[in-house]
């Protein structure tokens, strides 16, 4: 559990090279990928006193993720917007705009993208409560992207208890959060 500021400085060091991986690995952009890790650390920082983190590698993780995942999208949104914005000039010199896309579903985007958030935060943390290992084990395979393989090593399991632990795991988060999780990727 992180309580202090003087903790800060170790846990960067620790981390700094995998939120930057994840970073990278979702954004696709290295420079971007930069600023994510910084502002993850920032966001720790800013939260250190406030709310302590009982899994900090966790946290730092699915943070760096979701901040490379918006990048990316918001990036995806721009270049579609700056090819498919086509300005027309009628004779009186009036700019008209077509094939914009509408603020009301750039605006349903932002709120399902919200909501899609705050649902991997639920699921994240009724995991962490409901079994450890569980969490351990998605983090490391679905967030992190080891190999399955790697995994059951760095948890100290065999690959058949480890494959059997995931299962499980995946198994109970769609049980308790699949038709949640299927409304909202319906959009």
């Amino acid at each position: 559990m992180l309580t202090e500021k003087c903790n800060f400085n170790e846990i960067y060091e620790e981390y700094k090279n995998l939120v930057l991986k994840i970073a990278y690995m979702y954004s696709e952009d290295y420079v971007a990928a930069e600023d994510i890790m910084q502002d993850t650390f920032l966001n720790l920082y800013k939260e250190i006193d406030e709310k302590p983190h009982p899994n900090v590698k966790a946290w730092l993780c699915t943070t760096a993720k979701y901040l490379a995942i918006n990048y990316k999208k918001q990036a995806a949104r721009r270049e579609v917007k700056e090819v498919s914005v086509v300005e027309i000039m009628d004779p009186d010199g009036n700019d008209f705009e077509v094939n914009r896309e509408s603020t009301e579903e750039e605006y349903f985007g932002e709120l399902i993208e919200k909501e899609r958030y705050n649902l991997h935060e639920r699921i994240f943390s009724h995991l962490v409560e409901k079994n450890p290992k569980w969490y351990e084990a998605i983090m490391l395979v679905c967030v992190q992207g080891y190999l399955q393989v790697d995994a059951a090593k760095k948890m100290n399991m065999s690959e058949d208890a480890f494959y059997g632990m995931l299962h499980r795991a995946r198994t109970w988060i769609k049980k308790n959060y699949g038709v949640e999780y299927d409304e909202l990727n319906r959009f």
